[in-house]
């Protein structure tokens, strides 16, 4: 197994919520648990209440202001102000850190063979699983990390290649569309038949022989007035008669008719007229020839013509449907903005009226197991998972209800540790008496002095265990309140835990009962 590595960055830590459970080689211990995302803790913080939570998590929670500890709340301890999660009221658990980092751990990814512990995993396996399940960012198709780079340059149908004629880029899904606009491709040239010629080229040739249509009308113009002069000649020749032929058309003429025309007219040899029908008829040829290459050009210019025109108009009707889509998808998105700032409010007030339901709650609670005669018995269910908690830490402490002297009394509670605490951690059940704020201290003599007792009751009523003290004026435990309880005082020796965990009448359907009486002599 490699040595282990320190700990990611802190700038890193607290961006992400618990580890998944399934990363555990062995069964998850719920000390180990996150109390708000239920996973295997990460950067663990642990409240003033004993809950212990994700630094992510932690955060998260009280971002938006204090927050009551739901764990407090399902486990039925909550207690005012401890079970409060708040900015700054929770420290890092780095004893729950180490034992949470030194947990065997397997990788979660199928077909991995990684082993090690979780600080292992966090700081070289963990996102870096060549196992782990990815998204294609071009097809979005689902493959493994190892897959990527062969998937990128084979199978991804969003795959970009270079043409190998142009060298431009383009998408694999649009090859055959690419390869019918290229002007690079090769193709077979329709005038010459010569292949492998490059479509712009092709094209040059094809459609610009001659090079525009005004060339083209041009060269037909001087080939009709050629004609009419050969014309004119021909028909002088066949009468045997009119003017003399002139120098200009001479270079029309055979060479061997030059010394006869020069001198006189004289009708010409059959051969002379037979080479003159001859190249009349080649012009006349060419000139067909030209006549329909011009006009399959024009047809041509005239089909691309329209082309283009109702092209023109698809792209204007495009353009317009596009930007009205493009409008109505702005209004939309406004619309969807509105109503999630709406959603948001109306979460955020539901979220204030359920702390107030809770709260209400918990006063209701309060009020209807207050007692008004200094007289208050407290029992304790389930003693024996609420042992084990205080035992291992996650709930080391436990609050009575509130109860007064009287209804404009002083107001108390008893705070009990079922481990101990002090002098009397993991040997006795401590037991404290608390004084609290109430509405009525204005009223009321100050510092508390009146007289104590605290009993753990024997259900057999026989042998009760009592201890009475009476109160140190002098103490901050005993002014007025300033806060919402003042420091607990009273017995942390109140009742040795081997009592209990031998056969007793203390212990009853597992509960037991906790009495306070406090003297009300002087009020």
């Amino acid at each position: 197994m490699a040595a282990q590595e320190p700990s990611p960055p802190s700038s890193l830590e607290g961006n992400k919520p618990g580890f998944p459970k399934k990363i555990l080689a062995n069964n998850l211990e719920e000390k180990h648990m996150c109390n708000s995302c239920l996973k295997i803790l990460r950067r663990p913080l642990q409240a003033q209440c004993g809950h212990r939570f994700c630094s992510f998590c932690f955060n998260k929670i009280v971002s938006s202001g204090p927050h009551k500890c739901s764990a407090c709340i399902k486990e039925d301890l909550f207690e005012d102000p401890t079970s409060i999660l708040k900015e700054g009221g929770a420290f890092p658990d780095n004893a729950a850190r180490r034992e949470v980092e030194a947990l065997s751990a397997v990788c979660p990814n199928e077909g991995c063979p990684w082993t090690g512990n979780i600080k292992e995993y966090e700081v070289n396996h963990e996102g870096k699983c060549d196992f782990m399940i990815i998204l294609c960012p071009s097809c979005k198709e689902l493959m493994r990390t190892n897959e990527l780079e062969r998937h990128n340059e084979r199978e991804c149908p969003e795959r970009t290649l270079n043409c190998k004629y142009c060298k431009e880029p383009f998408h694999f899904k649009n090859i055959k569309a690419h390869d019918e606009i290229c002007p690079k491709y090769p193709m077979i040239c329709e005038g010459c038949a010569k292949k492998k010629i490059p479509r712009e080229k092709a094209r040059m040739d094809t459609f610009l022989q001659p090079q525009s249509l005004e060339l083209a009308g041009h060269k037909i113009h001087e080939l009709h007035r050629a004609l009419r002069e050969l014309e004119l000649k021909l028909g002088q020749l066949t009468l045997g008669g009119g003017a003399p032929v002139q120098g200009a058309c001479a270079p029309t003429l055979p060479t061997l008719a030059l010394p006869a025309l020069a001198t006189s007219f004289t009708p010409l040899p059959s051969a002379v007229g037979a080479a003159l029908e001859l190249q009349l008829h080649s012009e006349k040829t060419k000139v067909a020839e030209l006549s329909r290459r011009c006009q399959e050009l024009e047809l041509k210019v005239g089909t691309f013509e329209n082309i283009v025109c109702v092209l023109n108009r698809e792209m204007e009707r495009s353009s317009t449907t596009i930007e009205a889509y493009n409008r109505q998808h702005r209004l939309d998105q406004d619309k969807v903005e509105i109503l999630n700032n709406k959603v948001r409010q109306l979460e955020r007030t539901v979220g204030l009226r359920d702390l107030s339901i809770v709260e209400m709650e918990g006063n209701i609670r309060e009020m209807s197991a207050a007692t008004f005669d200094g007289i208050f018995v407290w029992k304790i269910s389930d003693f024996t998972k609420k042992r084990q908690d205080a035992v291992a830490g996650r709930a080391p402490a436990m609050f009575s209800p509130a109860f007064f002297t009287s209804k404009y009394g002083y107001k108390m509670c008893l705070r009990i540790y079922l481990n101990g605490d002090g002098t009397g951690r993991a040997s006795h059940l401590s037991l404290f008496f608390v004084v609290m704020r109430g509405h009525s201290d204005a009223l009321l003599k100050w510092p508390f002095n009146q007289k104590v007792t605290l009993m753990l009751l024997d259900q057999n009523n026989r042998e009760h265990i009592i201890d009475a003290f009476r109160p140190d004026i002098s103490s901050s435990s005993f002014q007025r309140p300033v806060s919402d309880m003042n420091i607990a005082s009273g017995c942390p020796l109140f009742c040795p835990l081997p009592k209990l965990d031998t056969k007793n009448s203390y212990i009853r359907d597992d509960t037991i009962f906790i009495k306070a009486i406090v003297d009300l002599t002087g009020l």
